[in-house]
């Protein structure tokens, strides 16, 4: 009698691999087919994740309403503001310009001063695309999809900062000017943060610095780290908080703009400050929400007062 025939581990193995990669196929299949993004029927883009069973693919997702606002209503930036406006033009006029890193106090205006700037120059051919901080590691591929395309668009991250383990923080030095492969040139990252160096300052940092016999400091590399992050940014603009008279003179501008009379706007003050001491900050962010507040409890009260006039007296 002849010994059974033994199975064939090379055979096993191979039926196997076919197994999954007709199952990564099946997979692939139920993704979310990638649609050419629509750059004339829209003006600002968000970069989405989409995963599925373990696997993501980005695309870019039209945003239908954005949140536009003009630099006239940007009060008491005027040196940020004219920087950033004559960077923008000059990149929507295909001239050389910069990336750019916004600074400084919450509320200011760092995030609505790129969005004026979308505002000011979507009929020029400017877009604006949103990507999350946890998205960064995409750039990349998100700058490859843009490259070559005939409108201009800046890539905008709101309120970035890193952790040191953190897998987007390379990838944007590398697509700030770290890359053999070059910069797009209709491609520029504008980024608000509350850091100026983006990444925590920590004691144990300093004490790795060196100091030689002649007085010259060397910082230790995680020193150095930081800095080139926030060096690639070519173009650095440094917000501070509002002084007292600067804040309400944002909020009289903001209870105009909601329709306010003049002589209700100086009375209004007193409680705007109150408002400011309230929230610990006078910001521009803060006067904007005194003034919808205010606006809208006087509207409310007079259309209360409209109802409870009898007809005959109106």
């Amino acid at each position: 009698m002849s010994a059974p025939s033994r199975p064939d581990p090379t055979a096993a193995h191979a039926d196997a691999a076919a197994r999954s990669a007709a199952a990564l196929e099946r997979i692939v299949a139920f993704l979310p087919t990638s649609i050419e993004p629509d750059f004339d029927g829209a003006v600002a883009f968000r970069w989405r994740k989409r995963r599925f069973l373990g696997l993501e693919r980005g695309s870019l997702e039209p945003v239908p309403q954005p949140s536009l606002i003009a630099f006239d209503d940007l009060q008491h930036v005027e040196h940020q503001k004219e920087a950033i406006r004559r960077n923008t033009e000059q990149f929507v006029r295909r001239l050389p310009a910069n990336n750019v890193l916004l600074t400084g106090a919450r509320g200011t205006g760092k995030s609505s001063l790129i969005r004026a700037c979308l505002q000011a120059y979507a009929d020029k051919g400017l877009r604006l695309i949103e990507v999350d901080k946890r998205d960064l590691a995409d750039l990349a591929d998100l700058v490859a999809v843009l490259a070559g395309r005939e409108h201009r668009f800046i890539v905008y991250c709101d309120d970035l900062s890193f952790d040191a383990s953190e897998a987007g923080y390379r990838e944007l030095k590398v697509a700030l000017d770290g890359s053999v492969a070059g910069r797009s040139e209709n491609v520029l990252i504008y980024a608000t943060s509350n850091r100026r160096h983006l990444m925590p300052e920590l004691m144990r940092d300093n004490l790795a610095a060196q100091h030689q016999d002649d007085g010259e400091v060397h910082p230790g590399e995680a020193v150095e780290e930081r800095v080139s992050l926030s060096e690639r940014f070519g173009l650095w603009l440094t917000f501070y908080p509002f002084r007292q008279d600067d804040y309400l003179d944002i909020v009289t501008h903001w209870l105009g703009e909601y329709g306010v009379p003049v002589s209700e706007r100086a009375i209004a003050h007193e409680q705007a400050l109150q408002f400011a001491l309230q929230r610990g900050s006078r910001s521009g962010r803060v006067a904007l929400q005194f003034a919808r507040d205010y606006a809208g409890r006087l509207l409310l009260e007079s259309s209360r007062a409209d109802r409870s006039t009898p007809r005959g007296d109106r």
